[in-house]
């Protein structure tokens, strides 16, 4: 007896993007029918033979939009495809229940803490979790506690090492700093860890109930342009394109474990960090699916 394939919709296609990544395990894992969507006519998912059929949403009725289609579909599942469609659809989670939908995300409260990375290393601090020194700049005391060489980067919307900064003296940080600010940020210096043990990218995965189901690692390799954004000067910046070995690291899975349930993770999250010591440093964590 043949079984029905599940019918899935994600929201944000476009080129080189988590949602078409998202497509791809979803064809290569078999049992899907994927559908898309995206609010830009040049999308590149909007255009790809992995999904059964693709929509254009407009993102000034994004919600509603992505409501309509997954009920032309018969979609019963939506999993956001970038960060921008992870906030918008996260709001409205009831409001998808309610039409009998699932969206596959974690928590409002957990997207809202990790939207803004002061307020997450604070709340990883407080948990125990070993982080880089991580502070608001708002004196030249702030970059001397962290040190340098250190990183300035927004609390908010760093998606793909955007506006991060590698800083080598005072000066630099500052300068920085400011122009953050000047663009409507909130700047944070962290302590720069260096890449001798490895950078990693971990996906952990958490049941409703906040059961971990499984974690699997990629040690980032930063030889090639593509995966670097910033090199020089002793430090190196990786970019949003993650290449690299995934393996059998147990250990650090583990740990990323414990950063999911230290957060209280109830779905999926990516942490990205770097080793000391054995030990994984996060830098970033965005509660969604890693590409």
């Amino acid at each position: 007896m043949l079984t029905e394939n599940i019918k899935i919709l994600i929201a944000g296609i476009g080129g080189a993007s988590l949602g078409t990544e998202i497509c791809k395990t979803l064809k290569l894992a078999g049992g899907y029918e994927v559908f898309g969507c995206d609010i830009s006519s040049t999308a590149f998912g909007l255009y790809c033979a992995g999904f059964s059929k693709t929509f254009r949403v407009s993102l000034d009725d994004y919600v509603s939009g992505g409501l309509t289609v997954c009920r032309e579909s018969g979609v019963r599942f939506l999993i956001p495809g970038g960060e921008q469609p992870m906030v918008l659809l996260g709001a409205a989670v009831q409001f998808f229940k309610d039409a009998g939908i699932c969206l596959v995300a974690n928590t409002a409260e957990v997207v809202e803490l990790c939207s803004n990375k002061a307020a997450t290393f604070k709340r990883l601090s407080e948990c125990g979790v070993q982080i880089p020194k991580t502070l608001t700049v708002e004196s030249i005391e702030d970059v001397n506690h962290v040190g340098l060489p250190c990183i300035i980067k927004p609390a908010i919307g760093t998606g793909g090492s955007v506006s991060v900064f590698f800083a080598t003296t005072i000066d630099e940080a500052m300068i920085y700093a400011e122009y953050i600010r000047r663009n409507n940020g909130l700047p944070i210096a962290q302590e720069y860890l260096d890449v001798e043990e490895g950078e990693f990218t971990i996906g952990v995965l958490s049941l409703p109930d906040g059961r971990v189901v499984s974690s699997i690692a990629l040690r980032r390799c930063l030889e090639s342009k593509l995966s670097v954004a910033y090199r020089g000067r002793g430090g190196i910046i990786s970019s949003g394109y993650s290449q690299g070995h995934i393996g059998d690291y147990q250990e650090l899975c583990r740990q990323a474990e414990c950063i999911a349930k230290a957060i209280d993770s109830r779905g999926p999250i990516n942490i990205q960090g770097r080793v000391r010591n054995g030990i994984l440093f996060p830098f970033e964590i965005n509660p969604r699916f890693s590409a």
